[in-house]
């Protein structure tokens, strides 16, 4: 007990709350981005379909001319299913294949509601595929436990709004219970023709080390997996994963770009079309992440310590008030703490944090600097 009330008082003394006026804006803006998960079907143009907000990602039906192509296949089987049929409102022509922008749970975890009994379906990813993930850690109980707290998994749905990118409460109906494994696996890039629609797949390091992006030519449409939804990307989660290559991030982005892009097509939140605005969140996109990662190179050499260097980066004032890079998912911060953590690891060059006082230690100090127990006690009554 005695352990728990010094590191309690060390928290009281160390954080400071944001006001109320602060918390009800942010209350407020929050609130306003759950219009991004209004659970719909997407017409993009004549031959794509979206689903959004029926989980926590999103899925996309291509109709080619003899069958269709599902680009992600969500995470609960239960809303899998249901997306199925809703695509089938639209279309009876078969699946021919389902593409995987990458290996995580949410974008993989439903695609049997789509390909059914067919065996014959190509299930196509990018080599490496789920090799980094969660699954094949061996610390894989404490990251399941990590993860279900980043997302809220646990509190009751009054008190979640949403996650940034995703819906507050998503489905767990048979969550990865409909996951196929691919059958068709790229290196670097693969130009297929799918129910007669040629397609452009390319490999993309951002998120994880197995993101690829589609490029379909003649529908002028680009799906960009994780590596871009309209929030400040997730250089780090905080549930914790590998390095996350914030430089490859951003080169990635800047690839896409390179294409005459008229839709977007994100993992998470609603698809983007216009080929100007296009280009526009591409490159806002690709200019913060490079940003953020040349900042923190530059402050690193120069000598200066993990908080220093926190603290010295910042986007520009044309970046930070952009729509589509505002912090509902990612933090700056956070991805430059990984990347000072993945050059140089824990040690930040100051010789002091070499050995430092235990957390229980560093509180007893604290409240006798403060002036005692009592006065600590009457201060926070």
């Amino acid at each position: 007990m005695k352990t728990q009330f010094y590191t309690l008082l060390l928290a009281l003394l160390v954080f400071t709350f944001p006001a109320n006026a602060q918390e009800t804006e942010a209350t407020r803006i929050l609130k306003a981005r759950n219009s991004e998960f209004i659970k719909e079907i997407i017409q993009v143009n004549e031959h794509v379909y979206v689903a959004v907000g029926y989980d926590g990602s999103n899925t996309s039906m291509v109709i080619g001319e003899n069958g269709v192509i599902i680009i992600d296949a969500l995470r609960a089987l239960g809303a899998a299913e249901t997306v199925a049929e809703e695509f089938r409102k639209i279309t009876d022509k078969p699946v021919k294949a389902v593409i995987y922008t990458h290996g995580h749970l949410d974008h993989t975890g439903g695609t049997s509601a789509f390909v059914g009994n067919n065996k014959d379906v190509k299930i196509i990813a990018r080599a490496g595929f789920k090799d980094e993930l969660q699954e094949n850690s061996p610390v894989e109980p404490i990251l399941k436990q990590r993860n279900a707290r980043q997302f809220g998994r646990d509190l009751p749905a009054e008190d979640v709004i949403n996650r940034g990118v995703a819906p507050g409460n998503t489905s767990t109906d048979r969550a990865g219970k409909g996951y196929i494994k691919p059958n068709t696996i790229f290196q670097d890039s693969l130009h297929t023709s799918l129910a007669g629609v040629d397609f452009e797949l390319y490999a993309a390091d951002g998120e994880t080390n197995d993101q690829l992006f589609v490029w379909i030519p003649s529908l002028g449409s680009l799906w960009t997996g994780d590596n871009y939804y309209k929030s400040f990307p997730n250089l780090y989660a905080i549930r914790g994963s590998q390095y996350r290559d914030v430089k490859s991030w951003g080169e990635s982005i800047q690839k896409m770009g390179t294409f005459p892009a008229r839709h977007l097509v994100p993992g998470h939140t609603r698809p983007v079309s216009g080929q100007s605005l296009v280009h526009q969140s591409l490159n806002n996109y690709a200019t913060a992440i490079l940003s953020v990662y040349e900042q923190t190179i530059d402050a690193m050499n120069k000598g200066y310590t993990l908080q220093q260097t926190v603290d010295s980066v910042k986007l520009a004032d044309s970046l930070k008030d952009q729509s589509n890079l505002r912090e509902f998912y990612g933090s700056v911060p956070w991805g430059v703490r990984s990347i000072f953590l993945h050059y140089v690891g824990w040690f930040d060059g100051n010789p002091t944090n070499l050995y430092p006082l235990a957390a229980l230690q560093e509180a007893k100090y604290i409240i006798e600097l403060a002036g005692g127990e009592k006065k600590m006690f009457d201060e926070v009554n």
